[in-house]
């Protein structure tokens, strides 16, 4: 994607269900109830599943993800995240041949 490209003139990156980790350690901008503004919320390396997708000021995708080890559900964007690619995600069998 180019820097003056618009995120949500193309399909998300991700999909809902799909397995993803962080890819830098998240902090709370004060858009996380129930914690401090600069709380940590993901360390980087998390394990977590897309469970929606949203929008930000009509411009990037916001991808609300299930973090397994807290149990937070965090908002965040393409570039805070990166697929996991597990043996089921990366392995087509063939079954009819």
């Amino acid at each position: 994607m180019q820097p003056d490209e618009l995120e949500l003139n193309l399909p998300p990156y991700f999909e809902i269900g799909q397995k993803v980790q962080t890819r830098k350690l998240i902090r709370n901008d004060g858009t996380f109830p129930g914690q401090d503004i600069g709380a940590t919320l993901v360390k980087k390396g998390e394990i977590g599943y897309v469970v929606s997708i949203g929008t930000f000021l009509q411009s990037s995708y916001i991808y609300a993800v299930h973090f397994l080890e807290t149990g937070f559900v965090v908002g965040c964007r393409r570039k805070e995240l990166e697929r996991v690619e597990t043996q089921t995600d990366t392995l087509q069998i063939d079954i009819e041949t």
